[in-house]
């Protein structure tokens, strides 16, 4: 599976639009890793415990795009982006989602 945060794939043609794809994951903090975090942060600089929080639910949202995409018969992703928003306090919903085409080499 091909994918880019451009519009076009150079080397590639779009043969077919397929819509719009996503993979959606929510996300809470632990009470060890409330903790933890508000340790590092008491301390300062990176925060591990949030960065690797916030690299998970990124990469479980990339992999239900691409699971969403296979479904559709897509072979690339165009356009593809993040969204995060928080839910409620604490609780945060992660989006990646993109167009999902067909494309060729040129």
């Amino acid at each position: 599976m091909l994918v880019t945060t451009s519009t076009s794939l150079e080397g590639y043609k779009v043969t077919d639009h397929l819509g719009i794809v996503r993979g959606i994951t929510v996300r809470s903090r632990g009470i060890g890793g409330n903790f933890l975090g508000g340790l590092q942060t008491l301390v300062g600089g990176r925060n591990s415990v949030y960065t690797d929080l916030c690299e998970q639910s990124r990469q479980e949202a990339y992999e239900l795009l691409m699971l969403h995409a296979q479904q559709v018969g897509a072979n690339a992703v165009i356009n593809m982006r993040y969204d995060a928003n928080e839910v409620m306090q604490g609780v945060t919903e992660v989006l990646a989602y993109g167009t999902a085409v067909k494309v060729e080499k040129v």
